[in-house]
């Protein structure tokens, strides 16, 4: 294994192992990806050939970082809110090294499964001996927990890669901790946004590997998930119970009483907030500094509830996109989760064995973001900007290399 494949293979491990457990962990391997990218573009003699693919993945990423930084500049904005747009493109330099220099499989699934294993674990602690009410780590608690799941997801869908594998059994033990752990980070956290997409992801992982593993098997595993989420939900000690009765309470109080002072009501509030600006303004949007103006005049007119003066961002992905970017900025945003999953669930169903793990993970994670945008703006925060891109690079690096072999 040559050097570049070895010094791949780690920055990769540790992009996923440390991501949740270490401050700012996903920076790590993303760090070391970034660096490598940068001084290949010097060493024109080694540049990647690239394919018309993976020049669609590349101009993706240009596309959102540009309504991003569009919006940033046009918008009066510091120029220090260019720093997280600017990820998108250290996540490209990534792509740039990773399709030449691919990491092992294995550090790839090793690395997913320990960092789900560690945030599990942790989080539990948290939880049942340190008594918090929601466990958290070195970012927002949603986001904590929303890529706590993602990692169990992941785990789950790298069962199909560990079947095929000489050590089948102990990467199967691995990964089936891997997805454990993920799902008890967060349920810990009590991140119900996470909770909802599970029958989606399930249902890309019952596409990929019906003729690879079986039906009968994917069943055992489905049936293993939902009794998982059943125990964690009767359970009082995780809340998480607690934690869905609340909603459905929120939802009720703010149709039936129109209270807004609520976790889901002020989100529905924050959401018609949204909706008043992408009238206004449809085709660029307010931008965030315009829009928060434009925010203080629907409070002071008794639009909406004065409530809202206390949050930065919609709670929605979508939505929030829509008011501060417009019509451009929310096509940017689908086309950026919608043409990979178009991609990855046409590979799917090409039925190549070495390809297909890869090619689920892709869709796992594209799936995965577009659920947690509906209740949180994950894209506007440190950790989901980088989970998303750099792990995108990482898995396309992949499904390209499981085609020549070298995966």
């Amino acid at each position: 294994m040559s050097p570049a494949i070895i010094y791949s293979s780690v920055a990769v491990f540790l992009f996923s192992a440390i991501s949740l457990v270490v401050s700012s962990g996903y920076s790590g391997g993303a760090v070391l990806l970034s660096l490598a990218g940068i001084g290949l573009l010097f060493r024109r003699a080694s540049w990647p050939k690239l394919e018309r693919r993976d020049w669609i993945i590349l101009l993706l990423f240009l596309v959102y970082f540009l309504t991003w930084a569009g919006e940033v500049c046009l918008d009066g904005q510091s120029s220090s809110r260019l720093d997280k747009p600017s990820r998108i493109v250290l996540a490209a330099l990534a792509l740039f090294w990773l399709l030449k220099y691919p990491p092992r499989a294995s550090a790839f699934w090793g690395g997913i499964a320990a960092g789900a294993i560690m945030v599990g674990l942790w989080a539990g602690w948290q939880k049942l001996f340190e008594g918090v009410d929601r466990a958290g780590g070195f970012t927002h608690m949603i986001q904590f927990g929303n890529i706590s799941m993602l990692l169990g997801m992941l785990s789950l869908t790298g069962l199909g890669w560990a079947m095929t594998q000489k050590r089948k059994v102990l990467w199967f033990i691995v990964l089936l901790a891997g997805m454990l752990g993920g799902m008890g980070g967060s349920l810990f956290s009590g991140s119900r946004g996470g909770w909802i997409g599970i029958p989606f992801v399930l249902l890309v992982l019952a596409h990929a590997y019906a003729d690879l593993v079986g039906r009968r098997r994917i069943a055992i595993v489905a049936v293993l998930v939902v009794l998982l989420g059943t125990v964690f939900y009767f359970h009082p000690a995780t809340g998480v119970q607690s934690r869905v009765q609340a909603a459905v309470s929120d939802v009720d109080r703010f149709f039936n009483e129109g209270v807004v002072n609520t976790s889901v009501g002020a989100r529905f509030e924050m959401w018609r907030s949204g909706a008043f600006a992408f009238k206004e303004s449809p085709i660029w949007g307010m931008g965030t500094n315009g829009f928060r103006v434009y925010r203080d005049t629907l409070i002071d007119a008794g639009k909406v509830d004065p409530l809202l003066a206390d949050y930065g961002h919609l709670h929605n992905e979508y939505i929030d996109t829509a008011a501060k970017r417009g019509l451009i900025g929310l096509l940017a945003l689908l086309a950026l989760y919608l043409v990979p999953l178009k991609m990855f669930t046409r590979m799917l169903g090409e039925r190549l064995v070495n390809r297909q793990p890869y090619a689920a993970a892709g869709a796992v994670l594209c799936v995965s973001y577009m659920d947690y945008g509906l209740s949180q703006t994950f894209l506007s925060h440190n950790s989901g900007v980088m989970v998303f891109f750099f792990m995108m690079a990482i898995i396309w690096s992949l499904v390209r290399s499981s085609e020549t072999g070298t995966a």
